[in-house]
């Protein structure tokens, strides 16, 4: 499952990340029902998850406007029960946060089994396709692509493009091969041209700066926002990361390091999470169909629309 594009604006994508930019929204709102919803089939009520992020510091006005927002996307459902709101994954987001899940389970520090392969992919689209480009490019880069030139892009390894091209439905539009390179192009230049690896490395030495030597964010409050916010920065890293071959990396690849520190930090935090989550978390097992989205004329006159 290809993850939704992230909260930019159109001409944007994260290829362009600024580094040092704190955690979008829908972006902590995904990571949170990720630790805590994902895999239990229940819903969590609009006031604790209100209570859970007045802990990183993200106030109820922007709560209540993400989960709207993400109900609009199709990445969450709502749900009414009596006179409470509550949220849970729809299939579509589920697929996403445990594609995620996977990815920081089995992605390590360096990709030492590069085979000299290469996955390449042109596409021409129309100069008015500002959101069906923003959207290839995002799914992209997600999938460990570089651009090397206008409309062609390259990632190391063999990378399945199918999927994303049905997805957006740009199958017409996409062409996709398998090779090596030849001369004269040598590997090293190439990864040059396509990813920033100075980016990518002071991202990573970035992250080293914010929660090393034992210092959490200051807007986390307790190991339960200290979890979240550790997710959510590891999680963007690793989605931006196209995971180089380690030849072709400086022997002090900062990721290293920065993976050793979140998985020890991960450790840590995560019994004193769970345990302030069963406290304050008001969670339900949903047995009815999920109020459809505003505006889908499906909702009931008698319900009031609202979070």
């Amino acid at each position: 499952m290809i993850p939704p594009a992230p909260e930019q604006g159109p001409e944007s994508g994260p290829e362009t990340a600024g580094r040092g930019v704190p955690p979008r929204p829908q972006s902590l709102m995904l990571s949170f029902f990720g630790i805590h919803v994902l895999g239990t089939g229940t819903a969590l009520s609009s006031a604790s998850v209100i209570d859970a992020f007045a802990r990183v510091e993200v106030g109820e006005d922007a709560v209540r406007s993400t989960l709207t927002r993400m109900v609009g996307r199709g990445l969450l459902a709502r749900h009414r029960r009596g006179r409470r709101m509550y949220f849970s994954l729809t299939a579509r987001a589920a697929q996403v946060l445990a594609d995620g899940q996977e990815r920081v389970r089995r992605t390590g520090a360096v990709n030492d089994d590069w085979d000299g392969t290469w996955t390449l992919v042109g596409f021409s689209l129309p100069e008015s396709w500002r959101r069906e480009r923003h959207d290839l490019r995002s799914r992209l880069v997600w999938a460990g692509f570089g651009p090397v030139q206008s409309g062609l892009w390259v990632a190391p390894g063999r990378v399945e493009v199918a999927p994303i091209a049905a997805e957006l439905g740009l199958g017409d539009r996409i062409k996709a091969f398998h090779g090596e390179a030849a001369a004269p192009t040598e590997a090293g230049p190439l990864l040059r041209t396509a990813f920033d690896i100075d980016a990518i490395a002071g991202e990573y030495q970035d992250f080293l700066a914010r929660w090393g030597e034992g210092a959490a964010p200051a807007e986390a409050r307790d190991d339960l926002g200290r979890l979240l916010l550790l997710h959510t920065d590891w999680l963007d890293l690793v989605r931006r990361d196209p995971h180089l071959p380690a030849e072709h990396l400086p022997a002090d690849w900062p990721a290293v390091g920065a993976e050793a520190l979140f998985r020890e930090l991960s450790g840590r935090y995560e019994p004193g999470a769970r345990r302030i989550a069963e406290e304050i978390l008001d969670r339900w097992e949903p047995p009815e169909e999920p109020e459809p989205p505003e505006g889908s004329g499906k909702r009931k006159k008698s319900v009031e629309p609202g979070v």
